[in-house]
């Protein structure tokens, strides 16, 4: 459950908001009475999210598409236009990625570039073209880290996304430091497995399934509920003591 009225007046922004944790983040942060303003590469999905947050009674939504975040330009714009429109930014959630994965013999440069700029680069023109607008009256950024920047991985082959998402805790940090004269706080959430659009496939396999499983203390799949609810308190007042700080939210996968 989201607490009614709790971010009226704010104004949050998601990206990859064509579904999984990003449509799960719109509709709970709308529920919350703030102003979404979303985005995605797929028109169609994220078309349906917002049609979804009207559904529950949210008509402060609105939905880009396509913007390919990976591109500073159109990270840029998206975020001006967000500013623009509604006159202030409170809250910027990182959530939007996509990896290429193989081990590392196999990996081409290709595949390692695509990953790089689709799971850091993005995270970095969004923060940046936000920054000046959080600075302001001060806010919350949520970076989507992963538990592939904490352990390494018998599933699947994952060095690249690794890499990436190592690296998305460690900006975390850094951010931090640079965010606290001026009132923003920066944390990272890192989700296990969690079924989701892009985990589809994966999670389709059941050895796959199972290894995962059997890796776990809580014997479930997580949901995107699992990392929103936890974002929601991270982007409230209720959070105003904590910054710089990585959440794992992986049913204990990572505890043994």
């Amino acid at each position: 459950m989201t607490t009614p009225g709790i971010f009226s007046g704010k104004v949050v922004l998601i990206t990859g908001t064509g579904g999984g944790q990003g449509r799960e983040a719109a509709l709970r942060f709308s529920a919350g009475g703030a102003t979404v303003v979303g985005c995605d590469l797929d028109v169609k999905a994220n078309e349906e999210t917002r049609r979804q947050v009207r559904a529950a009674g949210g008509e402060k939504m609105s939905a880009f598409a396509p913007v390919d975040l990976g591109d500073p330009e159109q990270a840029r714009r998206w975020v001006e236009d967000a500013a623009s429109a509604h006159g202030r930014v409170d809250v910027v959630y990182n959530n939007a990625s996509a990896a290429r994965f193989g081990p590392i013999d196999q990996m081409s440069v290709e595949d390692w570039q695509f990953t790089v700029r689709n799971e850091l680069d993005l995270v970095f023109y969004v923060t940046r073209f936000a920054w000046p607008h959080l600075a302001l009256r001060g806010g919350v950024i949520i970076n989507t880290a992963s538990v592939a920047g904490h352990v390494g991985s018998h599933v699947s082959p994952i060095v690249a996304h690794a890499a990436t998402k190592g690296a998305v805790i460690a900006m975390t940090r850094q951010l931090a430091v640079e965010g606290a004269p001026v009132g923003i706080r920066v944390v990272s959430i890192s989700p296990g497995p969690i079924e989701t659009p892009g985990t589809r496939e994966l999670l389709a396999d059941p050895v796959a399934r199972e290894m995962l499983l059997g890796g776990a203390l809580i014997r479930r799949i997580g949901q995107p509920s699992d990392v929103v609810s936890l974002a929601l308190f991270l982007a409230s007042d209720d959070a105003s003591y904590i910054t710089g700080t990585d959440f794992i939210v992986d049913g204990g996968l990572t505890a043994l």
